[in-house]
């Protein structure tokens, strides 16, 4: 089952890259010609150093650090919601319901969207953030096996698909935005980079929801 639906995750968003290039080449960039030059890197022997200096550095490195640098304000962010209080409720937990109903539709829940709004700056941070949510804003942490944690806030199957779903086709993190200002200097393509893949992973998730409760299947 969780072979099929990683497949069928990774051809869904295959499928919404292409009828999304088909529509846009029809639509926003009707005559605009979409061959680009690609200047490939020089062929040569490979240098083992520099591969390991650039795959540990300039990669692995530089994700952790920019993890790292955004968990600490999530983490506290999350810890203040939890701390103040409306009326008998946290802010968190104020905020969780007020997402919910919204989150039910498209086959998430108030906390997960939370995660995703927290992890703007850096989407490595989304699954710690949802823990951490779960958790009453305890602490951020990794759990060794955290499907307990999950099935006792209701996660099911569809939970799951929705959550692979919306991570891989909701908008782009803050870096990857402002690469594509940097590149574009335009403010109408930048929103529009962050607007498509929101709608879609929106409009993908409700209908896929609302179908697999239509048919009883959640």
């Amino acid at each position: 089952v969780s072979v099929g639906a990683v497949t069928a995750v990774t051809l869904i968003g295959v499928a919404a890259t292409l009828c999304v290039s088909f529509l846009l080449s029809r639509t926003l960039l009707k005559g605009v010609a979409s061959s680009f030059t690609l200047e490939m890197p020089p062929y040569r022997k490979p240098n083992f150093g520099r591969v390991i200096d650039t795959s540990i550095i300039d990669r692995t490195l530089f994700v952790l650090w920019r993890a790292a640098i955004c968990s600490a304000p999530a983490g506290g962010l999350i810890w203040l919601l939890g701390a103040i209080h409306v009326g008998d409720i946290s802010a968190f937990s104020w905020l969780r319901g007020l997402l919910d109903p919204f989150g039910h539709a498209i086959g998430l829940d108030g906390v997960i969207l939370i995660a995703f709004l927290f992890a703007i700056p850096a989407n490595e941070i989304v699954v710690p953030t949802i823990i951490m949510g779960y958790m009453n804003g305890h602490k951020m942490m990794e759990l060794s096996d955290p499907s307990a944690l999950f099935a006792a806030n209701g996660w099911t199957l569809l939970t799951a698909i929705c959550l692979l779903l919306f991570s891989l086709l909701h908008y782009p993190c803050t870096t990857t935005t402002l690469t594509i200002w940097r590149e574009t200097r335009s403010l109408k393509w930048t929103i529009l980079s962050n607007l498509i893949p929101l709608t879609i992973a929106i409009l993908t998730c409700g209908a896929i929801a609302q179908t697999a409760r239509f048919m009883g299947w959640a």
